[in-house]
């Protein structure tokens, strides 16, 4: 096996990373900083910084209008794909949090796109397994609880369009998936990567993005 090419992260080539992105706008970046003081014991549940200008970019790569998001949390990847979609798309949001997803309506609303927005609290099976049949999906952010991927996968793939999106976070699970003695969310995870790698349904990969992140592509 070749040795890996991934530079150590430190913080001053994060902050140099983050430095030559696209830098996150006002509501963004209040958005993000308002989750770390007011939700500063579980803001560790917010998508990577980094990942915001990553899922608008793929967002606008594949012209996706009908987009589904699998755990919000305070709203910060919803914001970053409302963004970037055009005006007249829909992006179905699925959280069980009316405290945390609060959070997002106000930034929601403050940069304009809570009009593109359909927030559904309940749990995510219950939304998924009541959306259409057949293929209408653009692109999908899954990023809620771990031991749910593969149901939540079962349900999205027969939804998606072809040249469709299923963006999923935390699929190296903080390095744990690589130990097969790690049981819970991390075994979860396990069997989540090898089902997608399993799927002639899609073609995928998976990527050294903060927690890990897969991008499969419906053929």
């Amino acid at each position: 096996m070749y040795e890996t090419k991934n530079p150590q992260l430190t913080p001053e080539l994060y902050a140099y990373v983050l430095a030559h992105n696209p830098p996150l706008d006002p509501v963004q970046r209040e958005l993000v900083d308002l989750t770390h003081t007011r939700l500063a014991d579980v803001s560790g549940l917010q998508t990577a910084e980094e990942q915001g200008p990553l899922l608008a970019f793929l967002v606008r790569l594949v012209g996706a209008r009908r987009i589904v998001e699998v755990g919000t949390f305070t709203g910060f990847s919803t914001l970053s794909m409302a963004q970037a979609m055009p005006a007249d798309g829909q992006l179905i949001a699925c959280d069980v949090s009316e405290e945390w997803t609060a959070v997002g309506r106000e930034a929601w609303a403050k940069a304009g796109v809570a009009d593109r927005i359909d927030l559904r609290i309940a749990p995510a099976l219950d939304t998924l397994r009541a959306l259409p049949e057949g293929p209408w999906i653009d692109f999908v952010f899954l990023d809620a609880d771990k031991v749910s991927y593969v149901a939540y996968w079962e349900e999205l793939v027969p939804r998606m369009n072809p040249g469709g999106l299923i963006v999923a976070d935390n699929t190296l699970f903080h390095g744990a998936v690589a130990d097969p003695a790690v049981e819970g969310p991390a075994a979860a995870i396990r069997a989540f990567n090898d089902r997608v790698r399993a799927d002639d349904r899609m073609d995928d990969v998976l990527l050294t993005v903060a927690d890990g992140l897969t991008i499969a592509r419906r053929r």
